[in-house]
């Protein structure tokens, strides 16, 4: 098939064109990494044009979190998640990407009305990060498998160092 003479039936070419066009950049910025049901959890504030996370997000968010890690051994977890607190253009999202056993990782998507966080409640299934979240996720798996799983030395310098490598910044 020739790209530059037709494209497949299923591509939306309008749809596409039109995501690209309102595409933009968003912030992004480490809020510390802390304790939640026993788990140390990096979190991020991520933030659409006109939206910011406040502390009392971030918090309530850590709430949500440590519902969700509250079973987190029994499934699989090892220890370490990841949080994002996202302001989105749409509403307000918040991931938990935690490490689980078996190299493989567990994520849990929570979704809700802007600045309501009280009103988060699980994604549908099958819902996945977005482009800009998929960014800070992918830091994220760069900087475990650095730092914990090729990292040298006791295991606490080990996550002091995989807590101190954020991303922050411009997410495109």
């Amino acid at each position: 098939m020739d790209l530059a003479k037709e494209l497949p039936s299923a591509v939306d070419a309008e749809g596409l064109l039109a995501l690209a066009e309102r595409h933009h950049d968003r912030a992004a910025r480490p809020l510390g990494t802390r304790e939640a049901a026993g788990h140390l959890v990096k979190a991020y504030a991520l933030e659409a044009p006109g939206r910011t996370v406040a502390e009392a997000d971030a918090e309530a968010a850590l709430g949500i979190a440590a519902g969700h890690l509250a079973l987190g051994r029994e499934r699989g977890s090892l220890g370490l998640s990841v949080l994002l607190v996202h302001a989105g253009g749409d509403g307000d999202y918040v991931l938990l990407h935690t490490w689980i056993e078996g190299d493989m990782a567990d994520l849990a998507i929570f979704a809700g009305p802007a600045g309501r966080p009280g009103s988060l409640r699980p994604g549908r299934a099958g819902l996945a990060p977005c482009v800009w979240e998929a960014v800070l996720l992918a830091h994220e798996r760069d900087a475990f498998s650095r730092h914990v799983l090729s990292g040298t030395g006791p295991l606490p310098g080990r996550l002091t160092a995989w807590s101190a490598d954020t991303y922050a910044g411009a997410v495109r």
